[in-house]
């Protein structure tokens, strides 16, 4: 895996796992309200924040035409246009969302939808840049993102693997600092038995790159297991609260259950660990309490040691207990007591 950095924080197998709170429309059309999304990503412990940076004429057109309007699921009947005109963030607060992340320790960049946006954000400074799962295929668009020289999380929703390849070459090509994926159900919400979070470990052995997740299920129990199965990014749709509604909303965290992802996502890390092949407590204090050879009852010198008076038992400072065929039936060569570990010196050969 080739790992790279935003503004300085390591990405990639063996780092905690980069949580970004993602904002998109639940800012619900108030400045303040955004502001304070960005102070609840803080609060949370996250570690970037992220806007989508585009108007309803950047991103679609306003025409009536069936293919415009959507049909089914949370968005059902709303025409394109619509739906991104009320979702969409003002450029003009863009500036004042990237200073608040910075005074609370955030990263802050965002998804452009057109050259024009990639124009913006560098402007701005953007730390890193995100491709929306539909803008994949949009490799010019990916390319130029690249050229901006900052690193670029392409997220994989709507593509398959030759698209993705398309995808990374194009950011590659383009010049960015490091690509990464992220897995994505582009469903809004998505249903946890349709997450198929093996799709990560595929994604990192077929383009050994940082893999991550973008998280559209409820709850946080499908990103903690991303976590536990090599996410290296963690995004996921922050909300002051659902029932204030907005575009994204139903599928988005309030903060406190959002605090408890970040912690539960880095406790998984944390357990993940580095591989081992031997087990935590042999040799140390833990060993006393394995199973040993033991003594159980006394033993005349000379006696034939049996299942009666020589028994496999906690604590383990005998002969393991593989050993016991090997011992039964021949003579102790002292008087054993009972409560003796037993030790190849006290048994001798057979008759």
């Amino acid at each position: 895996m080739t790992p790279f950095q935003i503004a300085g924080r390591q990405i990639g197998a063996g780092q905690p796992p980069y949580i970004i709170a993602e904002l998109s429309g639940n800012h619900n059309g108030v400045l303040e309200r955004a502001l304070a999304l960005v102070d609840a990503a803080a609060d949370a412990g996250a570690d970037a924040v992220k806007l989508q940076t585009y108007t309803a004429d950047t991103i679609t057109i306003d025409v009536e035409r069936p293919e415009f309007r959507i049909s089914g699921g949370l968005w059902d009947g709303r025409s394109l246009h619509e739906l991104y005109r009320e979702a969409s963030t003002p450029w003009e607060w863009h500036a004042a969302l990237f200073d608040r992340a910075r005074e609370r320790g955030l990263h802050c960049f965002s998804s452009p939808f057109d050259p024009t946006a990639v124009a913006f954000l560098a402007t701005l400074d953007a730390p890193a840049y995100k491709i929306a799962s539909f803008e994949i295929v949009d490799t010019p668009l990916i390319r130029e993102v690249g050229a901006q020289g900052k690193p670029v999380i392409i997220s994989t929703g709507v593509a398959s693997l030759g698209e993705i390849e398309e995808g990374l070459r194009a950011a590659r090509e383009g010049g960015a600092a490091g690509v990464a994926l992220l897995h994505c159900v582009s469903a809004y919400p998505a249903a946890v038995e349709d997450m198929r979070l093996s799709t990560i470990a595929t994604l990192a052995a077929a383009f050994d790159v940082p893999v991550g997740l973008s998280d559209h299920s409820p709850g946080a129990t499908v990103a903690v297991a991303a976590v536990a199965l090599g996410a290296c990014i963690i995004e996921k749709h922050l909300t002051l609260a659902r029932a204030d509604g907005g575009p994204d909303a139903a599928f988005s965290l309030e903060p406190a259950e959002f605090a408890a992802l970040v912690q539960d996502c880095r406790t998984a890390h944390l357990a993940l660990g580095a591989p081992r092949h031997d087990r935590v407590g042999i040799g140390g204090e833990n060993a006393l309490f394995r199973r040993s050879l033991y003594v159980v009852a006394d033993v005349a010198a000379g006696a034939t040691l049996n299942e009666e008076n020589v028994r496999s038992i906690r604590p383990g400072l005998g002969l393991a207990p593989r050993h016991l065929p090997e011992v039964l039936g021949r003579p102790a060569t002292r008087v054993l007591r009972r409560g003796e570990p037993l030790d190849f010196t006290m048994v001798g050969p057979k008759a």
